[in-house]
């Protein structure tokens, strides 16, 4: 009988399965080459639960994880992983590369290798393979709305395995918006205290009433986020912050009105879904004030990129504000709509130099500085009009990758953000525009989770999965099939079944695989 192959999501670059298995038995020995102490630590880690093998270290043991920069075709993140009956053979230039080859490992292994509790009597076994992988595109992320309604840290966490498995490697937290503020300041405390709170009611299109009853509120510690990031690092993946400004600001102005436009007038964080007009003034406290929340961000996290939003930011209160059009005349402006590239030009100066590299949404691939990472979100276009302008981007197109959009047309999908259905297949065909002859790179690919219509956290893996893995494949490899992956993402359910999430639909005509339809919702 032939071996079982297993369906590795994402699919590698180059696989080919060989006859014959190797066995993790309890006296399996790791041989760990300088270095790469950090990967076996991981490998340990992750099977322990399930399988309780030791994997204790030995000069001469089966199980060789080795980094040799000789390898440097394989990039950062790429492996090469050989599996014969006596040896496993995982090799890679750089440490990120033996992470991700230990992901690999694990969906080699039968699924019960994922779960969190011992699995007995189940033989450990991995199929004989050779494999070479590189992925497609440096930055594979997801993005999480913490902000429109909170998450516990414990979801964070779960989600950074989740990411882990399938090889993306950016977790961008949305820490602020006009509905909440997670992020402690010790400078300013009512940031979390008042715009940390919501009252009772969200109001939503044409005036419904959304969520009664309860107010929402939530936090996050420093020593938290700064534990998720250490967390997040050992499993080879960057959080990066997103602090929302200037627009998107309202749960900082219910904080301190006096960073508005309007002196003197109260302002509760925002009880509606869209785009609210108010945000930040631009007089020289408000600069101070940004200076200090990022100050403390940069200690927070220590990712390259810092994410400073940027976009949706309504200019009518700066044109009715004097001290704004004061502003826009003393630097020269033409008007006032020319202040968000003034502020956000500002912002990224103090960020560059610190050493970060200032990120933001861009809704048309104009309008901001040069030195600034780019977020396309809007249409492929602006993709292609950014990397003309010389910009570093990252492809977020939300028909292909805003996850908060319904799954199918079924009339059981649950409540979702207004707008196209994004199916599974969309997300699998999206292929970001990435021209070569412009003066910018494209560097990945992002997608998203917004939260207004994801109040608890089992909907987070009910939007995000399966999606999350057609997302993934698509990434990593860059030109996976799609009748190839429908097949893999079928065999790969019992992985995530292992794992604990619910998720939403393979194919929109047909019921959750592994749910009954009886479970409570």
């Amino acid at each position: 009988m032939p071996a079982h192959r297993p369906s590795l999501i994402p699919l590698p670059t180059h696989l080919s399965f060989r006859p014959g298995h190797f066995t993790l038995r309890p006296g399996t020995t790791v041989r760990v080459s300088p270095g790469a102490e950090p990967a076996a630590d991981l490998l340990r880690t992750l099977l322990a639960p399930a399988t309780g093998l030791p994997l204790a270290a030995s000069p001469d043991g089966p199980f060789v994880l080795a980094l040799d920069p000789q390898l440097g075709g394989l990039g950062e993140e790429g492996y090469g992983l050989t599996v014969a009956p006596d040896a496993v053979l995982l090799r890679a230039a750089r440490l990120p590369g033996l992470l991700r080859g230990i992901q690999t490992v694990r969906q080699l292994l039968p699924a019960e290798a994922l779960s969190g509790t011992a699995r007995p009597g189940v033989a450990w076994r991995v199929p004989c393979a050779e494999i070479t992988d590189v992925p497609r595109h440096s930055w594979r992320g997801f993005m999480l709305d913490v902000a429109r309604h909170f998450q516990q840290v414990s979801l964070l966490r779960r989600y950074v395995d989740l990411l882990a498995l399938h090889k993306l490697n950016v977790l961008h937290l949305h820490l602020t918006d006009d509905q909440g503020w997670r992020m402690p300041v010790a400078a300013y405390p009512r940031l979390t205290e008042v715009g940390g709170r919501r009252a009772e009611s969200m109001v939503g299109p044409a005036g419904s009433r959304l969520f009664d009853g309860v107010p929402h509120e939530g936090a996050y510690t420093r020593e938290e986020l700064r534990g998720l990031v250490a967390y997040a690092a050992a499993r080879g993946v960057t959080v990066v912050p997103e602090i929302e400004m200037p627009g998107h600001a309202r749960a900082a102005l219910a904080a301190y009105p006096e960073l508005g436009n309007v002196p003197g007038r109260p302002l509760g964080v925002w009880t509606r879904w869209g785009v609210c007009e108010n945000v930040l003034g631009v007089h020289e406290p408000v600069l101070d004030f940004c200076r200090a929340v990022l100050d403390e961000v940069l200690d927070v996290f220590p990712s390259p990129h810092v994410h400073i939003g940027g976009d949706e930011c309504p200019t009518t209160e700066w044109a009715r504000s004097p001290a704004a059009r004061a502003r826009a005349a003393a630097e020269g402006l033409p008007d006032t709509a020319a202040l968000r590239g003034w502020f956000l030009g500002r912002i990224g100066e103090l960020l560059t130099d610190r050493g970060r590299v200032p990120t933001a949404w861009a809704e048309t691939g104009e309008g901001l500085p040069p030195h600034f990472t780019v977020m396309t979100w809007r249409d492929p276009e602006h993709t292609r009009i950014a990397l003309k302008r010389g910009h570093t981007v990252i492809s977020g197109q939300h028909r292909a990758s805003y996850l908060d959009y319904a799954q199918s047309h079924s009339p059981a999908e649950p409540q979702a953000q207004p707008g196209a259905v994004v199916d599974l297949r969309a997300v699998h065909d999206h292929e970001p525009p990435d021209d070569t002859d412009v003066a910018g790179q494209l560097i990945g690919m992002q997608a998203q989770l917004w939260t207004e219509f994801v109040p608890a956290a089992e909907h987070v893996d009910r939007l995000s999965f399966p999606r999350l893995c057609a997302f993934a494949d698509r990434a990593w490899h860059g030109a996976p099939s799609w009748p190839g992956f429908r097949d893999r993402v079928a065999a790969h359910t019992s992985r995530l079944a292992a794992l604990g999430v619910r998720h939403g639909p393979l194919d929109p005509h047909l019921t959750v695989p592994h749910r009954s339809g009886k479970e409570p919702t």
